[in-house]
């Protein structure tokens, strides 16, 4: 049985694929799908895509796109949620900040260079108008680490999905200031080019039990509160986070992907576009 090593973020987006593994869905097509979970984010995952640590990633579409023009071997197979990831920006429970406004020229924490959580403060930034020259960060890895960051005043704010960091607020550790919604379609599914290229079948049945289970996730009975029983989520919040979030069985489009490009141009995180044709690969 040929194995498949899918690596993605521990959150919610992704519990079909667990529904899938732990059902025994991709097994009875002939796959060994492992997941390993990245709490890094999308800089870690860049990182194991490039050394082969894994053969595919569920990872944020700006950041793919961004380390695909920095050299990443990978390509984009299809679109995974279709619609915008909300980054909540966030500070310590007891900062003195209390606007987005108050925390220009501060210090942003960071997972790694090229996530999405540094992407995302050149968006922020631009939102605001600041000067993206000026920009400061502080590498913390990880949402522990960005906790302790904060904390201790090492950075003064931290971008991350909304409904993830939602318990961290609830216990008063961090205060979130406002949301800065992606301008596109906020996962996707890429896999290496080397496994295009010798395993293109697998990964086409890959897709086609994931796109299964994804047709019919938000029908499962029950499937709100298992989502917050397993994610430590209040149950109300989980029913937003449904009635937000939309699973796409599409290839990413090239309008998105142009988009993308033209504002990782205008931030200058790219120095030129590239073609579509170098970003996506149809199984």
């Amino acid at each position: 049985m040929k194995t498949i090593k899918v690596g993605g973020v521990p959150e919610h987006f992704n519990l079909p694929w667990h529904l899938c593994i732990e059902e025994k869905l991709f097994e009875a097509k002939g796959l060994n799908v492992i997941w390993k979970d990245f709490p890094g984010g999308t800089g870690a995952m860049n990182q194991a895509l490039r050394s082969g640590e894994i053969d595919v990633a569920v990872i944020l579409t700006e950041g793919i796109i961004k380390d695909i023009h920095a050299g990443n071997n990978s390509k984009i197979i299809q679109t995974y949620i279709g619609t915008p990831l909300i980054w909540g920006i966030h500070v310590a429970a007891a900062s003195k900040y209390k606007s987005v406004e108050e925390l220009k020229n501060t210090k942003a924490a960071i997972s790694r260079n090229g996530s999405g959580s540094h992407l995302m403060a050149y968006v922020n930034a631009q939102n605001y108008e600041w000067d993206t020259k000026n920009l400061q960060f502080e590498i913390v890895k990880d949402l522990d680490g960005a906790v302790k960051a904060l904390s201790e005043d090492k950075a003064q704010y931290f971008m991350w999905e909304h409904f993830t960091t939602k318990p961290l607020v609830d216990k008063r550790i961090f205060r979130r200031l406002a949301d800065c919604p992606t301008p596109w379609s906020c996962f996707v599914i890429a896999a290496r080019n080397e496994s295009l290229k010798n395993e293109p079948e697998r990964l086409r049945t890959m897709l086609e039990v994931l796109n299964d289970e994804t047709n019919r996730f938000k029908d499962l009975p029950k499937i709100a509160e298992k989502l917050a029983e397993k994610y430590d989520q209040k149950l109300e919040d989980i029913k937003k986070w449904l009635e937000i979030t939309s699973w796409s069985q599409e290839q990413l489009s090239e309008n998105e992907i142009e988009k993308v490009q033209d504002k990782l141009l205008e931030l200058n995180l790219i120095s030129k576009k590239m073609p579509v044709s170098e970003f996506i690969h149809n199984l």
